[in-house]
C-alpha cells in the first residue's frame, strides 16, 4: 500500500487564533481533523486531545492488540473506558472498533477535563478520522467536519453532518441551499466533551487505486462546493491541492479556521 498524503491547517481571515487540529500518521495510515470549540485555549486543547488519543489507541492496537487498551497505559488516571475492543478475527470489524474505540475515548478525556478545570468547562471538539488497511477505507466521525472522496472523477461526500441544519435537510423542512445561509447553520448535535459519551458514525470503504480523500474542518466545506473539491483533487497533487482548497476558502471570506488533510492512494 503507498499513500500520499498532506495536511494544512490557517487560522483563516477573521479569528485570532486557531482551534483546529489535525494528524498524518504515514506508518499506521491513520489521517484526523479536529474542529475544537469553548473558546481561545478550549478548543485548541480539546482537538489537540483528541489527535493524540486517536494516534495513542490505533497504535496501541497495532502493536499489542485489544489487550493493550484494556490493561495498558491506555486507562491511566480517572477516565472510564468505553465499552471495550472485542477480539475478532474478522479484520475490516477490528478496524471499525478501532476506530470507534479511539474516538469514544477521545470524548470521555475531554470531557473529564473539562469538568476537572473550570477554565475548560463547556470545550468540545467535532472529529473525523480516516484509517486505511486490509484494502478498506474506515471512516468515523462525530460533529460536522466533512469527508469526501473522489473515485475516477465523481467527488461524494461520504459523511453526514451532525447539524441541526443537515436534520433540517434531512427531513425536507429547509432546501440543502437554504442550509447554508440558515442562522442556526453553526449547532451541532453531536461532538466531543459536551457529555461523557458520544456515539460515533463508522463506515468501511473497499479501496481501488487512485482514491483521493480529503478530511476538512468546516472553514473549508461552508466556502468550497463539492465539485469544487473534486475538480482541484482530480487534477491537483495533494500538496497543491491542499494549499488552493485553504486559498478559495480564504478568498470567500475565511470567517474560520480551516483545515485539509488529503490521501491518495497510489497502490493497493
Amino acid at each position: 500500500m503507498r499513500i500520499l498524503s498532506c495536511g494544512i491547517t490557517d487560522v483563516g481571515l477573521k479569528r485570532g487564533h486557531n482551534e483546529d487540529n489535525y494528524l498524518i500518521n504515514e506508518e499506521l495510515n491513520l489521517f484526523v481533523v479536529a474542529d475544537g470549540m469553548g473558546g481561545h485555549a478550549g478548543g485548541e486543547f480539546a482537538s489537540a486531545i483528541c489527535v493524540n488519543t486517536v494516534e495513542e489507541v490505533v497504535t496501541a492496537l497495532e502493536t499489542g492488540g485489544p489487550a493493550a487498551v484494556i490493561e495498558g497505559p491506555i486507562i491511566a488516571g480517572r477516565v472510564s473506558n468505553p465499552d471495550p475492543v472485542t477480539p475478532t478475527d474478522d479484520p475490516i470489524e477490528l478496524s471499525r472498533e478501532k476506530l470507534r474505540y479511539a474516538i469514544q475515548l477521545a470524548g470521555r478525556r475531554i470531557y473529564a477535563k473539562a469538568q476537572e478545570m473550570q477554565e475548560y468547562h463547556g470545550m468540545g471538539t467535532t472529529a473525523v478520522a480516516l484509517l486505511i488497511e486490509n484494502g478498506n477505507a474506515i471512516i468515523a466521525h462525530v460533529g460536522d467536519s466533512r469527508l469526501y472522496t473522489v473515485r475516477g472523477n465523481k467527488p461524494e461526500q461520504l459523511t453526514d453532518d451532525h447539524s441541526l441544519v443537515f436534520q433540517k435537510v434531512k427531513e425536507g423542512l429547509i432546501t440543502a441551499e437554504q442550509a447554508k445561509t440558515h442562522r442556526m447553520r453553526n449547532v451541532i448535535t453531536r461532538s466531543l466533551g459536551y457529555q461523557e459519551d458520544v456515539e460515533v458514525d463508522v463506515q468501511v470503504r473497499a479501496l481501488r487505486r487512485g482514491d483521493r480523500f480529503l478530511l476538512c474542518s468546516d472553514g473549508l466545506s461552508g466556502h468550497v462546493e463539492l465539485i469544487e473539491i473534486g475538480d482541484v483533487l482530480d487534477k491537483s497533487s495533494p500538496q497543491d491541492a491542499a494549499r488552493r482548497l485553504i486559498e478559495l476558502a480564504c478568498e470567500r471570506g475565511g470567517e474560520d479556521n480551516i483545515t485539509v488533510v488529503i490521501a491518495r492512494v497510489e497502490e493497493t
